[in-house]
């Protein structure tokens, strides 16, 4: 008796728990039925359309994937310089993609011939957009050296193909990332068969152009529309179904589908120094140890690999007259700048991370990082604008009437924007209003360089209305922190150009808001600025023989590569 009753509890106890798991089992529904109402996503009959096959953000041309993390940012070295503009905080970043090697002649020669494609500078209306793009040949030049060869070969000739771009601002920088955002859209969109074949070369032009935000926001407005689009496998067009009127639909791509990726920009000086660095092995062994000198491990310039043992690691100036070393074993392979991938990669296998060329960053460039208000994404220089709105609601697309061109502080003419994009206003009080994030367009200045933060700022230099070479500036915010010259450099109607210097003696510093960090050592620089940390600062509008960029991508979704995801 006793022991029916065991197995009548051990058979009550198995169903319990058979009961238990079926109970506990998640509901089998489909991915394309919505959670929330229970109606089907991606209808073939209309409705709501999203990519529910998404993985994950592939990676685009040029980049290679930057997990994030915390590190500390700044110099943990001695500063023999006394600069304290680096001191040591601690700053998270989130993962991102950044480009393996700088950018190269090579690759900017394409910007430009699409450019002279699509806007000959032989018509006078776009003459300038050409001439704006071209880096400075002439920054080779030295009173008191021969670099003619340097000046009228580096950019152009095969054999400066794969080095670094010099002679280009932080403003040029800023509008190359830009054009290779759309680029690379414009043919990710076609190769999933939303744009013709072919077209972003047969039927751009000058009137008709591709730019993603337009794409997203009135893709009728680009060119080509999407009446004869067929995909590469020749199926026809994908996405595109029919409603109940016969009408079809579906027919541009959205953010929705997963296609547009985020755009190319500079990376933040932050992700920048994050990224040389190449913490990766280091956290691999749940070690931080946070003193690494330079992209690679140790403490020398020199390899102590056996095979490659003393060999350089970078491309430096190794002391006064000596720009590689003895020509043979010891020297490093370079006079000015080396081709890209001549050194090994660092363990994110990013290139070039400290010597070869400088490199430009988003960041405007101030002596202190406030760490106190942020250290997630730290980034100093936002300036927020709309897309400008037609009276009818529509979004204002640049016509080759509207473009605008500035003048910069050395005379030289860039458009300001290009036909096909969307024009960009300030944000007003509908997007500030009772908000605590941000308050205005511009956030240069927040907690430094304004009245509130700076010292004595009630007091001002001169008079109130200061005279500039004839000319009257007033400054409402003349504080002490940040009192640097002010140049006014204009054209008259017929084009000639209109200098007025501030040649006021009570300057105390050159730092404003448009002077840009930059990182980095490169082929003129001592061993000193090859550390990550260091940084220094340039006019944006400005470019010099040493100074080069990389683009960086932000991630979308998940922090790590699914691939590299381990199960517990």
């Amino acid at each position: 008796m006793d022991m029916k009753r065991v197995l009548a509890f051990k058979t009550l106890l198995v169903l319990t728990l058979i009961l238990a798991t079926v109970g506990c089992k998640k509901s089998s529904s489909s991915k394309n039925s919505s959670r929330a109402t229970g109606w089907q996503i991606n209808n073939r009959e209309g409705g709501f359309q999203y990519n529910t096959n998404f993985q994950e953000q592939e990676t685009s041309p040029g980049l290679v994937f930057v997990e994030g993390g915390t590190f500390t940012k700044g110099r943990v070295q001695d500063d023999v310089m006394h600069d304290w503009n680096n001191t040591p905080n601690q700053q998270h970043v989130q993962s991102f993609y950044m480009d393996e090697t700088e950018v190269t002649n090579i690759m900017y020669l394409e910007y430009l011939d699409w450019i002279k494609r699509v806007y000959p500078p032989t018509d006078e209306n776009f003459r300038a957009i050409y001439n704006g793009a071209l880096p400075d040949t002439l920054v080779w030049r030295n009173r008191l050296g021969y670099n003619e060869v340097m000046t009228e070969n580096y950019l152009r000739h095969p054999g400066y193909a794969e080095y670094p771009v010099v002679g280009v601002s932080w403003i040029q920088a800023v509008e190359y990332a830009n054009w290779r955002s759309d680029r690379v859209n414009e043919l990710n969109l076609e190769k999933a068969g939303y744009l013709k074949r072919d077209a972003r070369i047969t039927d751009v032009n000058a009137e008709s152009n591709f730019n993603t935000d337009t794409y997203i926001n009135a893709p009728t407005l680009t060119y080509g529309g999407n009446e004869e689009v067929t995909n590469p496998e020749g199926r026809g067009r994908r996405n595109v179904q029919v409603d109940a009127d016969g009408n079809e639909t579906n027919l541009y791509a959205t953010r929705e589908t997963g296609i547009i990726t985020p755009k190319y920009r500079l990376p933040t000086e932050t992700e920048w120094e994050y990224a040389a660095l190449g913490l990766s092995e280091i956290r691999s062994y749940n070690i931080y140890r946070g003193r690494k000198k330079y992209p690679w491990d140790g403490q020398y310039t020199r390899s102590d690999q056996r095979k490659i043992r003393g060999d350089q690691m970078a491309n430096f100036k190794q002391g006064k007259g000596d720009y590689g070393g003895i020509a043979g074993w010891s020297d490093d392979g370079a006079d000015i700048t080396n081709k890209v991938k001549s050194y090994d990669p660092n363990d994110y296998g990013l290139y070039d991370m400290a010597g070869n060329v400088a490199e430009w960053v988003a960041d405007v460039y101030r002596p202190i990082v406030d760490d106190e208000f942020n250290d997630f994404n730290y980034y100093r220089g936002n300036v927020y604008t709309k897309n400008s709105i037609n009276d009818d609601g529509t979004v204002k697309i640049v016509t080759p009437e509207d473009i605008v061109y500035d003048t910069l502080s050395n005379g030289k003419i860039i458009a300001r924007n290009l036909p096909g994009e969307i024009l960009q206003v300030p944000v007003d009080e509908n997007e500030t209003y009772l908000r605590t994030n941000f308050d205005k367009s511009n956030e240069i200045n927040f907690r430094d360089g304004d009245k509130r933060s700076s010292r004595k700022f009630d007091q001002s230099f001169g008079d109130e209305d200061e005279e500039i070479d004839g000319a009257n500036k007033t400054d409402e915010t003349k504080d002490l922190m940040y009192n640097s010259p002010r140049h006014s450099v204009t054209r008259d109607s017929l084009g000639n150009l209109i200098r007025q210097y501030d040649k006021s003696n009570n300057r105390t510093s050159l730092i404003n808001d448009e002077v840009r960090v930059y990182k980095g050592g490169s082929w003129k620089d001592r061993e000193y600025w090859l550390d990550p940390a260091q940084r220094r600062y340039f006019p944006q509008d400005m470019a010099t023989d040493y100074i080069g960029f990389r683009c960086a991508m932000s991630r979308v979704g998940s922090k790590s590569k699914q691939k590299n995801k381990t199960k517990n």
